[in-house]
């Protein structure tokens, strides 16, 4: 999306990273969350913390260059603590139950991460755009946020894999780990492009629509 920093658009008249940090605020399992931006945004985001009584965020801090980077930044601000959540804050359909049920299902195996099945057929092609095999979808997943680590396994996959991955998983998968899927879902999308915002509205409307009334 160009210079714009996507966590920072409004989906409901507030910041797509408003409404991630809202849920874990709310979650009884998170007791420290460390924000990462971009160094233009750090004021922003301290103001909206300060703001909306985000009283769990202990550091806002500058993220690197690379987003694993960005997570090693946030790993070193973070206080002293055994599990860690990695959430992507251009993803605002984070719900509470898929934070906690990640945190279950790390906790039997070091590493869980969110993903649902995926429902569209998936082909290889070359350098032409010509198909070179169709992938059949049993056992294909696509992987989402939260992710959930034991922190010195996290740590060490920092500290052990330099070289580009796509996510935290994967860096645990480098050194040897098995990573658990659990349930996600597919309203729980990450904004990456324009394309993706009016999707998002529409899933906003109808998560709104589905809420129960206050009483009068």
């Amino acid at each position: 999306m160009g210079d714009i920093d996507k966590i920072f658009l409004e989906l409901g008249g507030e910041p797509l990273i408003l409404r991630s940090l809202s849920v874990l605020q709310a979650c009884h399992s998170v007791t420290d969350i460390v924000l990462v931006t971009s160094e233009s945004r750090l004021s922003i985001a301290r103001t909206l913390v300060a703001c909306h009584g985000l009283t769990k965020v202990s550091s806002v801090c500058a993220g690197g260059k690379r987003r694993q980077d960005s997570v090693r930044k946030g790993l070193d601000a973070l206080n002293d603590c055994e599990w860690v959540i990695v959430q992507d804050g251009a993803r605002p359909f984070i719900q509470p139950h898929i934070v906690e049920f990640g945190l279950l299902e790390a906790r039997r195996t070091g590493a869980a991460v969110a993903a649902v099945p995926v429902k569209d057929t998936i082909k290889t092609a070359d350098a032409q755009g010509h198909v070179v095999a169709t992938i059949p979808r049993e056992g294909l997943w696509i992987t989402q946020t939260p992710q959930v680590f034991r922190r010195e396994l996290l740590q060490q996959a920092h500290a052990e894999v330099s070289d580009d991955v796509t996510d935290d998983a994967a860096m645990v998968e480098r050194i040897g780990v098995k990573v658990k899927l659990f349930a996600g879902s597919y309203s729980n999308i990450k904004v990456t492009t324009p394309e993706d915002l009016p999707v998002a509205e529409a899933i906003f409307r109808s998560l709104s629509e589905a809420l129960p009334e206050a009483a009068p």
